[in-house]
């Protein structure tokens, strides 16, 4: 297929980014920090949204370490969770991954607000000359040139606007325009469950954890912030109609039953407070095509037990910022480099989609049918007789298989922020 004629008065540069989450804008600022004049946009105002995962691995920690941002972001208030941990039957709290087992400098995760965590970025992106984010501004679809992608079409509060650029990076989630256009095959990966998202305005300070807990058949997970605990409550998938037809107060006992501490504190949830998170697991056989590159959701999209999502994408975006950074300064870009951030990222996406498989093999009968959550027993006896195996599923959520690391040219120390 092949577009209009080239509009000399089109916007150009060396790399379009389509979306503002955690992988647009990683490698928006590392690309910048490359010499690589580069576009995001995001079509949203702000980058405050629900859904928005909270934790922060320690391979993003690491990261912002090796940016020079760690120390503006630890100004962030968040809270640390050093372990991944279940409930077992005899209601003893089992360890599966140990995170403070890890070699790294920030041994733990954190739970802080994505939406600080993407304005550190995007403050960051403004101090480099070629890094352009622009809000409110949607990519509508693609320019191609016959079978090669050379930019998009965008809405602004003005108007269309023409972008063009050597490569088009696909950041734009897990329903991607730009890979839906481009008719890159999907594989769809089990998911029987859907998520109600809703806050409960609290003083208790409940544990900094991860993990569901399931009590009289509700399963639920509780994400502590400041003055508020964000809950994700996992339904059957498909099943949102028939659990609002139970009732606020049916979800209000709910909660006070999985958390007593929150008892006095649910009488001011309300029906309409309660989003529903439609879960999907799957990933695009391949990830590219000319001038085409598909990273983070848009690429593989995971569902939000593990708080695995945000931490992938950011390693997607450093990997595509230190491949491609040397042939987007050239002005061309090979399809066998962007095969090359595929390949890279692939290992690692395998074994969280496996590891995520499991979890998922672990709650989906408890949310359908009650009961406890309950991991294989051959798992539980290697933790529990072999303690140093829990560095194992940590190195997996916190470090991933091939950890990225900044590219050179991307290092920054503290003091030059």
């Amino acid at each position: 297929m092949t577009d209009a004629a080239h509009d000399p008065h089109e916007n150009e540069y060396d790399c379009i980014i389509s979306g503002g989450g955690p992988a647009g804008i990683v490698a928006g600022l590392l690309l910048a920090r490359g010499g690589v004049r580069v576009v995001v946009l995001e079509k949203h105002n702000d980058f405050f949204r629900d859904f928005r995962g909270d934790t922060i691995h320690p391979s993003t920690l690491r990261l912002l370490d090796e940016l020079g941002l760690y120390n503006e972001f630890a100004r962030i208030t968040h809270r640390r969770v050093t372990n991944i941990s279940l409930i077992g039957d005899d209601g003893q709290d089992y360890i599966l991954g140990d995170l403070s087992r890890l070699n790294t400098p920030h041994p733990f995760m954190t739970i802080a607000p994505q939406w600080d965590f993407l304005n550190l970025l995007a403050r960051a992106g403004e101090d480099e000359p070629g890094f352009d984010l622009r809000m409110g501004v949607e990519m509508t679809s693609l320019i191609w040139d016959d079978d090669r992608v050379v930019g998009v079409r965008a809405q602004t509060p003005d108007g269309e606007i023409a972008l063009r650029a050597p490569l088009v990076v696909a950041a734009d989630g897990r329903w991607s325009k730009a890979r839906d256009e481009a008719q890159l095959p999907m594989r769809e990966l089990r998911s029987t469950i859907d998520v109600w998202w809703f806050r409960v305005d609290t003083a208790e300070q409940l544990a900094e954890s991860i993990a569901p807990r399931a009590k009289g058949g509700n399963v639920f997970v509780a994400i502590p912030r400041d003055g508020h605990v964000q809950m994700a409550r996992l339904i059957p998938k498909g099943e949102d109609a028939r659990f609002r037809e139970q009732g606020i107060e049916a979800l209000r006992e709910a909660v006070a039953e999985t958390f007593p501490a929150l008892a006095d504190d649910v009488e001011a949830l309300e029906m309409d407070d309660v989003k529903l998170l439609d879960v999907r697991r799957n990933e695009v056989k391949r990830w590219f095509i000319d001038g085409l590159l598909c990273i983070g959701d848009s690429a593989h999209a995971m569902s939000p037990l593990g708080g695995v999502g945000v931490n992938l994408a950011v390693q997607d975006g450093v990997a595509t910022a230190r491949l491609l950074a040397e042939s987007l300064r050239s002005g061309y870009v090979p399809t066998r480099e962007l095969r090359r951030v595929q390949r890279r990222r692939l290992l690692t996406t395998k074994a969280v989609e496996l590891l995520q498989g499991g979890i998922h093999a672990m709650i989906e009968p408890v949310v359908h049918n009650g009961g406890v959550i309950r991991p294989p027993a051959p798992v539980l006896w290697l933790v529990t007789t072999f303690p140093a195996l829990t560095v194992v599923l940590a190195r997996i959520l916190g470090m991933g298989v091939t950890p990225e690391h900044a590219p050179d040219f991307a290092l920054r120390s503290p003091e030059r922020v």
